[in-house]
């Protein structure tokens, strides 16, 4: 039996490949058990996201041909699509695969906490399709384990690393208590709702969402409790901006020098932190000429991530060694569970015999027999059907010139 990581990532195949191999997850519980009529698998868990589709599995044999197979043919794509860029992990590197992926380290962007929450969903999934055994569950556990053990001892997750969180990193440099600011934030596209949910998540209370559609502003804003309004209306909300993020796909500047000037003259020049991470830009770049108008580029985020992205490298090193100790322990754990495994199914066979000679005494003792007698041929019964297979055994052992497993019975049965 062995454990095995099959599956397609983001540095292995192009998205058209992953769209078409990804699994719906409203029919994943259905996929689960089809999967299982594969002769070789045992336990099964299925991880499908955007980046990524991973079959985490306990076979029989070490062979992952028909499991690849069954993923091709699910899909219905030809096997030799998935050939040239699936890759399989076995035993101990399925354990240090599933491990990294679970801390982050496998992931497109380095360190995001996403995958977790995901490798979790899938676990789900498998436990309500009573496709997980003892080995799987064993390993996904411990995975949630060490995932969090990275976490807690390793600066993985503490520097951000994309446009709209470090924007916020930014504005929390300037501000340090966000709770009393007010955020206007220009557009209603996937990058601005991004940035009002980190927002939102750093304390954030008053939010303004102007977009050219008051529609899309408000189902923005509705989601952080905030006030949409319409682009055109936009020097109006101007004075009561502290934080001022914007991403439109406006060929030409929406903010210009001569509107963040008034707004600071009505708000007797508190700054206005301002974040234009257009291209084009929504900002003219004068504004950054005002006293109390700081204004920053997607330029300078990048030199932010790119600051923390190095930051999260030294961490991810960290986190190898705690993945390689971690991967080891498991390993050795696992071994031991299948000595446990191996002692239990030997106790069971020993029990079933002594139940059935017990059996056979208590029927003879019952029909008057000679109890020194019966307990004589029960208790040579007993020793000699215990001895019976490893006898054979060892003869066989020892005609073959198999000296390693005479010496190994030796002390196995405690004869040396």
């Amino acid at each position: 039996m062995g454990l095995l990581a099959l599956g397609i990532n983001h540095r292995t195949a192009p998205v058209e490949l992953r769209e078409r191999i990804a699994f719906d997850p409203n029919s994943l519980l259905d996929a689960l058990g089809q999967a299982m009529n594969c002769s070789s698998l045992n336990e099964l868990a299925i991880l499908s996201t955007c980046n990524r589709t991973e079959l985490y599995c306990s076979t029989s044999r070490r062979d992952s041909g028909e499991v690849l197979s069954w993923l091709g043919e699910y899909h219905q794509l030809p096997l030799a699509d998935l050939t040239g860029c699936a890759y399989e992990h076995w035993d101990d590197q399925a354990v240090r695969h599933i491990l990294r992926v679970a801390s982050g380290l496998d992931s497109m962007v380095l360190g995001e906490p996403q995958i977790l929450g995901q490798l979790k969903t899938a676990y789900s999934h498998a436990e309500q399709q009573k496709t997980l055994g003892p080995d799987l569950s064993r390993m996904f556990q411990h995975a949630f384990s060490v995932a969090k053990q990275v976490r807690t001892d390793t600066e993985i997750g503490s520097n951000p690393v994309s446009v709209a969180y470090a924007a916020v990193s930014l504005a929390k440099r300037i501000f340090s208590d966000l709770h009393t600011n007010t955020v206007l934030l220009i557009g209603a596209g996937e990058m601005v709702e991004l940035v009002a949910r980190h927002f939102s998540d750093n304390g954030i209370k008053h939010m303004i969402v102007a977009n050219r559609t008051l529609q899309r502003a408000r189902s923005v804003a509705e989601q952080f409790n905030g006030q949409a309004v319409l682009l055109e209306d936009l020097a109006e909300h101007l004075p009561a901006a502290d934080i001022i993020v914007s991403c439109t796909a406006s060929p030409l500047p929406i903010l210009g020098k001569g509107a963040i000037e008034e707004a600071l003259k009505k708000r007797k020049h508190r700054p206005i932190f301002l974040v234009d991470i257009a291209v084009p830009r929504d900002i003219e770049p004068q504004v950054a000429d005002l006293a109390d108008a700081y204004l920053y580029t997607i330029d300078d985020l990048q030199g932010v991530i790119e600051e923390n992205m190095q930051a999260r490298e030294r961490a991810a090193s960290q986190a190898e060694q705690i993945i390689d100790l971690r991967s080891a322990e498991f390993m050795d754990r696992l071994k031991e569970f299948e000595g446990v495994d191996t002692l239990k199914l030997y106790r069971d066979r020993v029990n079933q015999i002594r139940q059935a000679e017990l059996a056979k005494a208590v029927a003879q003792l019952q029909k008057g027999g000679d109890a020194e007698e019966v307990l004589r041929r029960f208790s040579n019964n007993f020793a000699n059907k215990i001895m019976h297979e490893p006898s054979v055994n060892l003869k066989k052992a020892s005609v073959e010139g198999r000296n390693d497993l005479l010496t190994w019975a030796k002390h196995l049965f405690g004869i040396d």
